[in-house]
């Protein structure tokens, strides 16, 4: 089953308390693919600047990430810098510098327009919605927004949710989207505006999956993974996107779609962001095998008791 991923492609400058790293590649769409590509098919659509070179490119391509979709735009691309010195959970920015991002309008190509499943991005929610609309013919459709969205962009991000399956965001968007401070109520909030499965991401203390009643099966009861404890996390900047596409990855690997399946992926997703963690950029999910990948999950199993 091929995945196909609309997001940003950009590069990253990157201070923690493990070190420095100037202008690696990142953004939510490489991230994504790179951790999806372990497990099936990943399709990409993205813009760049003509600073992209053949050897980023590269480093998709040689995961077998399709990158056909990928806009080749004049001017710089996406380039973003922040700093985790206080807090690695919590980035403070120092510059965001959109770029050829600024004007980004996906274009799918008709190659992909048979693709099963489909992610959303951190992009504006008018665009993820004319995208969805696009890929009418897919299974499911994941999705991703933040606080810059669900505060200056409401209307549009309401109109979106009723097209996305299941929605990944952390704790604090959950609130902001619900207006509800309890977790577990502004999570039925949350999935009365149209998702069927809401993921919520707790950093490093894992995600919890919760349920809408019916959906995926019977019942609404969520599901908890724990995160796995790591050392040392030289840079937490990919850790979502890259447990995003670890757990749409795994899904799209599978048969059925249910919700042994979904709660399986929460793991899958979890190992994914540990691996993440472990270096700068992207270098640690560029190098990794399946028999790592299926040893960590090993790990969780034992961690949880997860049968």
């Amino acid at each position: 089953m091929s995945i196909l991923a609309v997001g940003s492609i950009a590069f990253d400058s990157i201070a923690t308390p493990a070190g420095r790293a100037e202008n690696v590649l990142g953004g939510s769409a490489t991230y994504f693919s790179l951790a999806a590509s372990y497990f099936t098919d990943v399709r990409v659509v993205a813009v760049v600047g003509e600073d992209f070179t053949a050897e980023n490119e590269q480093v998709l391509t040689k995961r077998g990430v399709d990158t056909r979709g990928i806009e080749h735009a004049k001017g710089k691309t996406f380039r973003w810098g922040g700093q985790y010195l206080e807090n690695l959970n919590e980035a403070k920015t120092d510059f965001t510098d959109l770029n050829v991002f600024e004007n980004f309008q996906p274009r799918i190509p008709a190659e992909y327009r048979d693709s099963q499943f489909l992610f959303l991005g951190n992009i504006h929610p008018s665009l993820q919605a004319a995208v969805r609309h696009e890929m009418d013919g897919v299974q499911l459709t994941g999705g991703d927004t933040m606080n810059f969205w669900i505060q200056g962009s409401r209307k549009e991000l309401m109109e979106t949710l009723k097209l996305v399956n299941v929605l990944l965001i952390n704790d604090g968007e959950a609130k902001m989207l619900a207006g509800e401070k309890n977790l577990p109520r502004a999570a039925q909030k949350v999935l009365s505006l149209g998702p069927q499965a809401l993921v919520i991401k707790h950093g490093e203390y894992g995600a919890t999956i919760f349920f809408r009643e019916g959906a995926f099966g019977i019942g609404r009861h969520p599901f908890r993974a724990p995160a796995l404890p790591i050392e040392e996390v030289k840079d937490p900047t990919g850790a979502g996107d890259s447990f995003a596409g670890g757990f749409m990855g795994y899904i799209a690997s599978q048969e059925q779609l249910n919700r042994e399946v979904l709660k399986r992926a929460l793991f899958y997703g979890g190992v994914m962001g540990s691996f993440a963690v472990e270096r700068f950029g992207t270098e640690r999910m560029q190098s990794l095998t399946r028999e790592e990948i299926e040893a960590r999950f090993q790990v969780f199993r034992e961690l949880t008791h997860l049968e």
